[in-house]
Parts: structure tokens; sequence; C-alpha cells
């Protein structure tokens, strides 16, 4: 298993733009799918994006699509997930994923989790 970190959530306006990363621990960072989800309070935990062990394919839930961008820096052992045009609706706490399998699915069925970080979009 790989220890995730996530770290760059703040506060931003309506509109504005963020960059997360999600630090991975270990030697094997490239043997895993990566994934980003996010939880609002009251709701359930929603997939954001994933991307392959070498960042060729990437999955996006459509709330995602044409705003956030997910990468990945394989000699950094870190995913980032750069998000644009943010809205109010995406305040949420963001967390990272791992899992040897890549697939297309929503369902947050990863091995590893990071502990999240908070984003809060104003209005």
């Amino acid at each position: 298993q790989v220890r995730l970190v996530e770290s760059g959530g703040g506060l931003v306006q309506a509109g504005g733009s963020l960059r997360l990363s999600c630090a991975a621990s270990g030697r094997t960072f490239s043997s895993y799918a990566m994934a980003w989800f996010r939880q609002a309070p009251g709701k359930e935990r929603e997939f954001v994006a994933a991307i392959s062990w070498g960042g060729g394919n990437t999955y996006y839930a459509d709330s995602a699509k044409g705003r956030f961008t997910i990468s990945r820096d394989n000699a950094k052992n870190t995913v980032y997930l750069q998000m644009n045009s943010l809205k109010p609706e995406d305040t949420a706490v963001y967390y990272c994923a791992a899992d040897t399998r890549y697939r297309t699915s929503s369902r947050p069925d990863y091995d590893c989790w990071g502990q999240g970080t908070q984003v809060t979009v104003s209005s």
C-alpha cells in the first residue's frame, strides 16, 4: 500500500482556480492508478477523476469534464487535480485514492485513501 497526503485546498471565489496535490509514499507509485473523490457535508463521497498508471488514460465525472484536469508525475510520486472555473457546488473535502486497478468507474472501492483537503468556493 501507499500512504497518501493531499494538499492545496483552500478558500477561493467562484470562477477561480486551485491545484490540489497528492503525494504518495513508497517506491511503487507507478503501479497504482489514482483518483480524486470529494465529499460535501451530508452527501455521499463522489467520484471526480481517475488516471491510469502511466497517465495515458483519464476518466472524469460529468461535473468535472472541461473544468478539471487530473495528471501525475511518477518521478515525484504525485498526482494533481487542476480545478478551473470553480463553482460553489464544488465545495467539499477532496480525497485522493490509489488502487492497482485502473477502471472507468465512479465506485469508491479503492484500496488506499488520503486524509482529505478542504476546498471552499464562495459565491
